[in-house]
């Protein structure tokens, strides 16, 4: 289900509108290559008059020449030879410029999809990836835009020869003998009826095909992704059974598919065997009653053999139709989920920020049909102080400070920075003031240098290694076989915990910012691993407006404030003595941990 703000509107006159804006961006993606789809359809174009000028030359040198046993007649043969050689080169280097040209017209269009939607990705907020498959997503971004490059170069190209080829066969066959063009015309109806209706079925084939193999997608980088986790619990057999499920449901859907394009184009086909059945048969009886002689029947077959290929190009343009549109519902139907998380009209960018944080009367919970995170929050953290968020797993202590960053929007009342609204400030403003280093540490492919240098993109050498100095990860990387340029794998699964943590507090030391959050960023690791941390986060706090989420109460006993969370909201908050001394909520969270 794709959340956030769809665009379309429910009432029947706003969707006839939401149509035509559809129709309207599938045309925009031809206006970078006018130039190009124009010279397109006219090698399109050239290529079906040549394809019909064919048998005209073979009907002149059949009715004409042949009859003709004068001196010239070799001549005339030669000549027309010539000519019709002529004629397939024409055809042969447009069909070539059909061939690549178009072709590449199709990617290039396809390459601007991508970049769109890769672009719009980026713009959605937490709450939308809350909802969606990853292999769901990777899927309109890779299979979906393919079979629109196919229908954004085909299609057009299919539409011109076929139209044309149509018209012109039918216009030699009409010139020739219009009884017998009548006769085969009178298939088309019986095709078209035929056609619509296997049509409808090939078209919703094809798109559960498109939504099964994002399914199967979405199944594979779960299990990738957590292949240290099946392993670990030996359930390999579990995760290929989902597989197979998946794998199953996608072979099902393609059984459809196949068996409605089957039906589709060999039903066509056999209509199309039948006309030229139908000519033989009624062409060798007007040939016996006079009306037609043999080289006009020539001529007739010839040109029904031209009227055969647009009616395999409509089946083809069908085909290619139904996936590409199927594929451009399901890429629309992302390109119109629009942020729910965005720049004010009268945003700014967020200048010399001190790091002074209030939440005045907020309100927040994820979605409209479920309960409140917190009501009526408020909460004041002053410049350079380092706070404290301690409660229950699930409290809301991360949803706190994911609120601050704006990865999710507050319902109700107002959270502010230095005084200004967070939504009257620019995103990319208010996010470069704020550093955040989680338990879930993600490293990108690439190397050391690579993931340090994600703080700040144009860092030099020396400013990256001064940043892994201040984090306690100069000596380990210099021990790694190529020092900051080894690479350290997908996700950084060369390196340990620490190691992974390490790297990410230098990514902050790089950025600078005048606000941190630590989302337990060292509960998860050995006590050597979180003393080094430890040291580097304090030298990283320094000076700077600090929110740390705590999972162990002792690593926090020297905040100048500790904030208790309940169901209830903030519960109580002081030093680490002035609650322990009170004997409240956040003593018994204490006592419990030492007893543990």
């Amino acid at each position: 289900m794709l959340a956030e703000r769809p665009l379309r509107q429910q009432n029947g006159r706003g969707k006839f509108n939401f149509l035509n804006a559809r129709t309207r961006k599938f045309l925009s993606y031809y206006k970078p290559y006018q130039r190009l789809f124009w010279a397109d359809m006219a090698c399109a174009f050239v290529v079906s008059v040549t394809t019909l000028l064919i048998p005209l030359c073979a009907s002149f040198i059949t009715k004409n020449v042949l009859g003709d046993s004068g001196a010239n007649t070799l001549t005339q043969i030669y000549g027309m030879g010539a000519i019709m050689l002529g004629l397939i080169l024409v055809y042969t280097l447009s069909n070539m410029f059909v061939a690549y040209q178009g072709h590449m017209m199709g990617a290039l269009m396809e390459h601007d999809m991508r970049r769109e939607l890769f672009d719009h990705y980026q713009k959605l907020s937490f709450a939308f990836y809350d909802e969606q498959k990853v292999g769901q997503l990777m899927t309109r971004l890779t299979n979906d835009s393919f079979d629109l490059a196919e229908l954004f170069h085909h299609g057009p190209e299919d539409i011109v020869i076929s139209l044309l080829n149509f018209i012109g066969a039918f216009a030699i066959l009409i010139t020739i003998n219009a009884r017998l063009a009548l006769t085969v015309f009178l298939f088309l109806p019986i095709m078209a009826v035929y056609a619509f209706y296997f049509n409808k079925k090939m078209k919703t084939a094809l798109r559960r095909s498109h939504d099964r193999i994002g399914d199967i997608n979405s199944q594979v980088e779960d299990t990738l992704a957590g292949i240290r986790v099946v392993k670990s619990f030996t359930n390999e057999a579990v995760e290929a059974e989902k597989f197979a499920r998946e794998n199953g449901r996608f072979l099902d859907s393609r059984r459809d598919t196949y068996r409605s394009e089957t039906y589709f184009f060999e039903g066509l086909m056999a209509f199309t065997q039948l006309m030229t059945v139908a000519v033989i048969v009624f062409g060798g009886i007007s040939i016996v009653k006079s009306s037609l002689d043999l080289p006009d029947l020539i001529t007739f077959l010839l040109c029904v053999g031209i009227l055969i290929e647009p009616i395999r190009r409509y089946g083809n343009f069908t085909r290619l139709y139904q996936e590409g549109m199927a594929g451009f519902a399901r890429f629309m139907e992302v390109l119109e989920v629009e942020p729910d998380i965005q720049d004010a009209a009268n945003a700014v960018d967020a200048a010399q920020v001190q790091g002074n944080v209030t939440f005045k009367n907020v309100s927040f919970r994820y979605r409209d049909d479920s309960g409140y995170i917190f009501h009526n929050l408020c909460l004041d953290i002053k410049v350079g102080e380092f706070v404290a968020l301690v409660g229950s797993s699930g409290i809301g202590k991360t949803t706190l400070c994911s609120l601050i960053a704006r990865f999710y929007e507050v319902n109700e009342g107002e959270l502010l920075l230095d005084g200004t609204n967070i939504k009257h400030i620019r995103l990319d403003s208010l996010r470069r003031s704020i550093g955040l280093v989680q338990q879930d540490v993600y490293l990108f492919a690439g190397t050391v240098a690579d993931n340090i240098r994600y703080g700040q993109m144009d860092a030099s050498e020396a400013e990256i290694v001064a940043a892994a100095k201040k984090a306690n990860a100069h000596a380990f990387i210099m021990a790694l076989p190529d020092g900051y340029n080894t690479d350290i794998g997908q996700r950084g699964v060369k390196l340990s915990g620490g190691q992974k943590q390490r790297l990410s507090i230098a990514r902050v030391f790089l950025k600078n910012p005048p606000v941190l959050i630590f989302d337990e960023a060292t509960s998860a690791l050995d006590n050597e691993s979180e003393r080094a941390i430890q040291a580097s986060l304090e030298q990283l706090a320094n000076n700077r407006t600090t929110i740390v989420i705590a999972h162990r109460l002792s690593t926090v006993r020297s905040a100048q404030r500790i904030v208790v969370l309940t169901e209830e909201g903030i519960d109580e908050q002081g030093t680490h003595e002035e609650l322990m001394v009170r004997g409240g909520t956040y003593a018994s969270l204490y006592n419990m941990q030492l007893s543990l």
